[in-house]
């Protein structure tokens, strides 16, 4: 019952949206394709041309300063990678460290089990 409604309130919308886009088409047809252009009193027109003008702007190029921003952010980047790859390479040769160091213990005792169990055969 609830579903019936809301479909009924739906199709109702859509077909009052339809309606009102129909009776606005010859205005929008009326409309000239090309926008009118900003006035050049207007304040933030003002604003960017004196901002343009002002020494530290004058030249300015943004794919310059986008290069320059990407370049630091790469060796931000390289800075990181060589410091990780150190920590990885200080945490393979503990690991390999402590592998060699339990490995020895192993042999001992295996030779230590091995002395003891002549000693009984005897």
């Amino acid at each position: 019952m609830l579903e019936t409604i809301l479909t009924i309130f739906c199709f109702i919308g859509f077909v009052g949206m339809i309606a009102i886009v129909w009776q606005k088409i010859p205005l929008i047809s009326g409309l000239p394709l090309v926008l009118p252009e900003e006035k050049k009193d207007s304040l933030s027109a003002v604003i960017k041309e004196k901002i343009e003008k002002s020494p530290p702007f004058k030249k300015f190029i943004p794919e310059i300063f986008l290069q320059k921003i990407l370049s630091k952010i790469r060796v931000l980047l390289l800075r990181i990678e060589g410091r990780v790859a150190g920590r990885l390479q200080k945490l393979r040769e503990k690991s390999k460290r402590n592998k060699e160091v339990s490995e020895d213990d192993y042999w001992e005792e295996l030779k230590k089990l091995t002395k003891n169990s002549q000693d009984f055969k005897l």
